[in-house]
């Protein structure tokens, strides 16, 4: 009898201490290019289990954090029993993103850039162009998700709003105005919550 071999999906990690030795931060953190530097470099990255990462806080894994706006309004939904992260279902988000895998591995283009493509094509359809540049990084060591998670936060500024759910666990879905989104701040997870404050509660 041939034994089924299951395999473990191995995601894109940096040691925690690394991020306190470029500059720690609890919260947001603007103008991210320095520590991106050191945090995307392949000398200290690492590819480790999923299942192992999640329980151990001495790894933080890298989560690109799509956001997508257009003319002041932010495309967000709420998380079905189907998303990914068990601890997020039913929270409503502003973020679009998963984890960097091994499979994202193909020599010639940035891993990185590669699995938040993935990520997005798995998650939505966007059927406008857009502009995007990536705005800052996301660290919360007050949640049990946040301790083993760093976000690194890109906005996407599109021409028209239109950004539809692939899959079925995304429910609720909408181009609301941040406004609007503020008011109801508390529905949100963590990572939107610190992203509404630093980025659109001025807006």
């Amino acid at each position: 009898m041939t034994t089924a071999v299951t395999s473990v999906e191995q995601v894109l990690v940096v040691p925690t201490l690394l991020v306190h030795e470029v500059g720690y931060f609890q919260g947001f953190c603007p103008n991210p290019e320095r520590h991106l530097k050191t945090l995307l470099d392949p000398a200290y990255t690492s590819y480790r289990p999923r299942d192992l990462m999640e329980n151990d806080p001495s790894f933080k894994q890298l989560i690109p954090y799509c956001i997508f706006r257009c003319d002041g309004r932010v495309f967000h939904y709420t998380r079905g029993q189907g998303q990914g992260e068990s601890r997020l279902h039913s929270k409503r988000s502003i973020g679009i993103g998963g984890h960097i895998s091994s499979i994202d591995e193909n020599g010639n283009s940035s891993s990185y850039l590669e699995g938040m493509r993935r990520e997005i094509d798995e998650e939505v359809m966007i059927e406008s162009t857009y502009r995007q540049s990536c705005v800052g990084l996301i660290n919360d060591d007050l949640t049990e998700v946040g301790k083993v998670h760093l976000g690194i936060v890109h906005v996407f500024e599109l021409d028209a709003p239109k950004v539809l759910p692939r899959e079925q666990s995304m429910i609720q879905t909408g181009f609301p105005p941040s406004a609007e989104l503020m008011r109801d701040r508390e529905q949100f997870e963590t990572w939107s919550q610190i992203c509404l404050d630093h980025l659109f509660a001025a807006v």
